[in-house]
């Protein structure tokens, strides 16, 4: 059993997507765009943009992405183990942004002792 439908969810979010392109096309059309600027470059593969963009969704929890993206990098032909690489690097990268905001909260706490 799994959390959520995930081919379920995915369906709804692409379609919710393609009612959002309905009412303002070129906002979609922008994300689009944006999407597919990296790839022109080709410096990196698609299967390499994809986890790349799977890491980011995790660290921004967007499930809509996840399902996306998940969904392509299979497709490009990543393997279990270089998805759960790729996630590592999200585990990795959050642990390490809470502990650079640790650092902050810890000198706001030194500013308050101050004043």
């Amino acid at each position: 059993m799994h959390m959520i439908d995930w081919n379920g969810y995915r369906q709804q979010v692409l379609a919710g997507v393609g009612g959002l392109g309905k009412i303002t096309p070129d906002t979609t059309r922008g994300y689009a765009m944006l999407g597919g600027a990296g790839a022109k470059t080709g410096h990196l593969d698609a299967k390499t943009r994809e986890l790349i963009a799977l890491a980011c969704a995790v660290t921004l929890r967007c499930d809509g992405c996840i399902t996306v993206h998940i969904k392509a990098a299979i497709g490009y032909g990543a393997t279990k183990e270089e998805i759960a690489e790729a996630l590592g690097v999200a585990i990795s990268l959050n642990a390490g942004a809470a502990l650079v905001y640790s650092t902050r909260a810890m000198d706001a706490f030194d500013a308050l002792d101050e004043a």
